[in-house]
């Protein structure tokens, strides 16, 4: 039998106090009725004997302590979910933005997901192509795999997200199904514009899932954005044996607002005011990719958060970076000069990039090629700074040449158009014609067979 409660005892920002409450369960969605007879959901988010604090989804305005009701609904949050969703638009809480109608479907989904036992996991392997060098080449992204970029405020995040959505595909061989969840976390609404006329204009719309929640929404509902993204991913990847990308931006928004429903709950503020319980937090979303054992569909994940003041040890990007199998960083230097995508080759890296790439994934010299690149263009810094010191007209003549090499590293091979798009094969070819610019004697990473097959001088 339902009850229902006619009396809050506090209303704190987005959160509601009552006392006196029996038979509810963490994580109960309730109805709250206004005075004006409008009804809000929430969700219970602590119980404490027989009080309990309850999370709106919605902007609380319009709510007091004697002229509100609250029944408990004795079920979780939960989504319908089919295919129907691709190539539709919902808000953070999973309703319909768009002309589309509703979802109607038997199946419906809890959207703090399913815990997937480590054991059932299976290994990430092939890789997707996202059509963007610097990542394809160096930091590969595999399938199944988490790997987060690290950007700043001002830098062109949305737009890689957006060309990332456009132009990610599956390797050549493949005739999987393949659709990307993306999910926009307090963004203004000229950033969520630009996100969904992009894809329209580049007729990608019809394999994605936009989830869209503005800067100006309510807090709670933050909260709920990336899990109910998730949940679409979860359901299209394991029940409908899809291969997914889910693609986040901004995972900062999402941890701030987790920072401010923590304070109203006037919990015990960790590092810089963030819940003590923001590593587990954030690895309750992040964990929920990968591949499972006996399941044809996977989630890769590759989340983006900006740095405040840039600061790689800051505790977002700090926790994310122990949960994540590596991590692409966008430099403010490459981004002053004008590079795009300004990505910050030697701090960034991809840990399972090793076992999706070479002969049968890419291409046989992709291993050694990443590894010579790497290595020449950390050659490269040691060099400028001498520079600096002495002059580039007094460097040696291998210095000098390094210097060139460095140049056309950041102009021709980092530096590439929005709306161009390189396959992996033509992404290879151009690190080969790169590194011509170096003596042979500097190729010390690659396979000797690999250097008489590929580096082939030009008259």
């Amino acid at each position: 039998m339902k009850k229902e409660y006619l009396r809050i005892d506090k209303v704190i920002g987005p959160l509601i106090e009552m006392s006196n409450v029996t038979d509810v369960s963490y994580g109960e969605v309730v109805d709250i009725m206004a005075g004006d007879g409008a009804v809000k959901k929430g969700k219970v988010i602590r119980i404490e004997e027989d009080k309990v604090v309850i999370q709106v989804f919605e902007n609380t305005s319009g709510l007091s302590t004697s002229n509100a009701s609250v029944s408990f609904l004795k079920e979780a949050f939960e989504l319908p979910l089919s295919r129907d969703i691709l190539g539709r638009t919902f808000d953070g809480l999973g309703r319909p933005m768009d002309l589309g109608g509703e979802i109607y479907s038997r199946k419906k989904y809890n959207i703090n997901g399913r815990p997937i036992n480590p054991v059932a996991r299976k290994y990430p392997r092939n890789f997707i192509q996202t059509g963007i060098s610097s990542i394809d080449a160096l930091m590969t992204l595999i399938r199944g795999q988490k790997l987060p970029i690290f950007s700043g405020n001002g830098m062109p995040h949305n737009e890689l997200a957006i060309q990332i959505v456009r132009q990610a595909k599956l390797g050549e061989e493949s005739n999987e199904d393949f659709a990307i969840i993306f999910a926009a976390i307090g963004v203004k609404h000229d950033d969520a514009d630009f996100f969904k006329r992009s894809l329209v204009e580049a007729n990608a719309m019809d394999r994605v899932a936009m989830f869209i929640n503005y800067a100006n929404d309510p807090i709670a509902e933050r909260i709920n954005t990336p899990r109910c993204a998730l949940s679409a991913a979860e359901y299209l990847a394991f029940e409908e044996g899809m291969q997914i990308l889910v693609v986040m931006s901004d995972i900062t928004s999402y941890c701030e607002a987790l920072r401010e429903v923590s304070s109203a709950k006037e919990e015990v503020p960790s590092r810089k005011g963030y819940p003590g319980y923001l590593y587990s937090d954030l690895a309750s979303l992040y964990e929920r990719a990968g591949m499972i054992k006996d399941k044809p569909g996977s989630i890769t994940f590759l989340p983006i958060l900006t740095m405040p003041n840039d600061d790689i040890t800051h505790p977002i990007p700090d926790l994310t970076g122990y949960i994540t199998e590596g991590q692409i960083v966008m430099g403010r230097e490459l981004f002053q000069n004008n590079v795009y995508p300004p990505i910050n080759v030697l701090p960034s890296l991809s840990r399972l990039m090793k076992d999706g790439i070479g002969k049968g994934y890419t291409r046989e010299d992709h291993p050694d090629l990443a590894n010579q690149l790497f290595s020449s263009y950390s050659r490269v810094q040691d060099v400028r700074a001498l520079a600096q010191i002495i002059g580039e007209d007094d460097l040696g003549e291998v210095d000098r040449k390094y210097m060139e090499f460095g140049r056309a590293f950041e102009s021709r091979f980092v530096t590439q158009g929005f709306t161009q798009n390189r396959d992996i094969n033509a992404t290879l070819d151009l690190g080969w014609e790169i590194l011509r610019i170096l003596p042979k004697e500097e190729l010390n990473r690659l396979d000797p067979d690999l250097i008489e097959k590929y580096y082939v001088k030009k008259d």
